[in-house]
């Protein structure tokens, strides 16, 4: 390969400080190629060379903690002739500032990009990543591409740039890398705009429609008020990711506490912030522990100045290095660029990965942005027909349209005031009344003309309830008819009202959409 591990190293590990001298991505090597499938079997089984991994573990495990190695592991002293005996003595000699370029050859000779991947991420977890070369992450990572899934070794190295782990050089190296497998802007907005913004607002009403859920409800009314709601909150979001600081004023990085953690594990020590820090292991007993612990160690990872850097609550560096000094550790299924995006975008992702997932997807946003502001200067129709007391009454700008409205009236005072016949059980009590007068007086039975009151009450009250009814049936209709045309006119009203109000909607998602813009070309701080 044309990539040499050994360039310029003498000068970076004889300082420390010193700046990548090369484009991380200007060499690659085996794109798409998953460098930690089968190494279990490889390395496992050499024979008197690496026939354990507790050497690798115990050294990771120290490097993890912030503890420089002394020496080269014991099971790698005799090693044989793979490539993971000499990275492991040249990454000890790189913790430790000395010459490497010897066992550095030996092992570029033997599996170049392999090599490169070990030495980025152990380095990375020692809290050194500025001591690797620029030309290692072009080697180490490979090609990118939207047809392949994105393999383990990529996604550590890129977890690893993002969080700041080879500094700004690093961040540089993944946005180029990314950049150059941006989606098209018609990429199904809706799915990347469904990972930033999971949670719609769904009670975005117009504050002149709220007395009128019918109005409210009617699509060519609500779509504006909806997509203004929508811009807003994609603007919150990308703000939140944007203006996310990981670094303090002193330039001291910020630790997070791992999710694993719930509490001090034995053998840790609790700091005075309530983080925890593992337990240094001594001199003779610090290759104990295992290095499956490292995803739940909390305690802030050291640089050669001594300043907090980097805790570790991803584990996939960690477990693609495990993988590739041998040990049998579970992967996880690949997946492809674009749901690492979109997971990325997710609300609660790491700052960094989601700056990152943002800026490769600003097309798209943008684009989703800009017709989220097309949407909200929709003109409101001329007319609109919505349901007023049951009866459908068509509004436009100037009034309830007099048709609509004096149909509705008419069914309110028909179905108010329904026909009746003739009360003629009435008129025939009265007509007993005298008939039974008359026949006491011929008979003559006075006590029978007593009775003729009887029918002649009842016929009389029976006319009484009927009035009362058809007074009350009328002035329902009154009401209903009053009801109605104010609501009517209302509805006409609350129409002006947010015509008025989609004026400083349109204003705002104007102003919503520049900012957007310039959020999105703003991008991510490489520091």
């Amino acid at each position: 390969m044309s990539t040499d591990l050994t360039a310029n190293l003498s000068t970076d590990t004889a300082n420390s400080s010193t700046a990548p001298a090369a484009d991380p991505s200007a060499d690659t090597a085996n794109p798409g190629t998953d460098l930690t499938a089968g190494l279990s079997r490889d390395t496992a089984n050499l024979g008197t060379g690496l026939g354990t991994t507790s050497g690798i573990d115990s050294l990771l495990t120290d490097l993890a903690t912030g503890i420089v190695p002394l020496g080269m592991p014991v099971d790698f002293e005799t090693a044989s002739d793979h490539w993971l005996a000499p990275a492991v003595e040249a990454l000890v000699l790189i913790t430790r500032g000395e010459e490497s370029l010897e066992p550095l050859a030996r092992a570029a000779q033997r599996d170049e990009q392999r090599t490169a991947l070990f030495l980025c991420l152990a380095l990375a977890v020692a809290g050194q990543g500025d001591r690797i070369h620029a030309s290692w992450l072009g080697t180490a990572f490979g090609e990118l591409s939207l047809e392949r899934p994105v393999t383990h070794g990529q996604r550590a190295l890129w977890l690893a740039a993002a969080r700041g782990a080879y500094g700004p050089a690093g961040k540089i190296f993944v946005l180029r890398k990314l950049d150059a497998m941006t989606a098209s802007p018609v990429s199904e907005p809706d799915r990347w705009l469904r990972a930033l913004i999971p949670d719609e607002p769904s009670a975005a009403v117009s504050p002149a429609l709220a007395d009128f859920e019918e109005l409210a409800g009617l699509p060519e009314l609500a779509d504006p008020v909806h997509a203004a709601a929508r811009l807003t909150h994609l603007l919150d979001r990308c703000t939140e990711i944007t203006s996310a600081r990981e670094s303090r004023g002193d330039g001291t990085v910020v630790t997070e506490k791992t999710s694993s953690v719930s509490g001090p594990t034995s053998g840790s020590a609790a700091r005075p912030d309530g983080d925890t820090v593992g337990e240094a292991p001594g001199p003779t007993g610090g290759a104990s522990r295992d290095l499956g612990d490292l995803a739940f160690v909390t305690a802030a990872q050291t640089d050669r100045s001594s300043e907090a850097t980097v805790v570790w609550s991803q584990d996939e560096p960690l477990t693609v290095l495990r993988r590739l000094a041998g040990a049998d550790a579970p992967e996880r299924p690949m997946r492809s660029l674009t749901e690492h995006l979109l997971g990325d975008l997710r609300p609660g992702s790491h700052p960094s990965l989601a700056a990152i997932a943002l800026h490769v997807a600003a097309p798209i946003v943008r684009t989703a942005g800009e017709s989220l502001a097309e949407a909200t200067r929709a003109e409101a129709p001329e007319s609109v027909t919505i349901p007023i007391l049951g009866y459908r009454v068509m509004l436009r700008p100037e009034g309830p349209d007099p048709e609509s409205l004096g149909a509705a009236e008419e069914r309110i005072t028909t179905e108010g005031a329904p026909a009746r016949g003739r009360p003629w059980a009435a008129y025939a009590l009265l007509a007993l009344a005298p008939v039974i007068l008359v026949v006491a007086l011929v008979l003559p039975v006075l006590p029978l003309a007593l009775l003729a009151l009887l029918p002649a009450a009842g016929g009389a009250y029976r006319l009484w309830r009927r009035r009362q009814r058809e007074r009350a049936h009328a002035e329902y209709v009154v009401t209903r008819l009053s009801e109605l045309r104010e609501l009517a006119q209302g509805a006409v009203w609350a129409l002006h009202e947010y015509a008025h109000e989609s004026e400083g909607r349109i204003k705002t998602a104007t102003s919503d959409l520049a900012e957007l813009i310039r959020l999105l070309r703003r991008g991510p701080r490489a520091g």
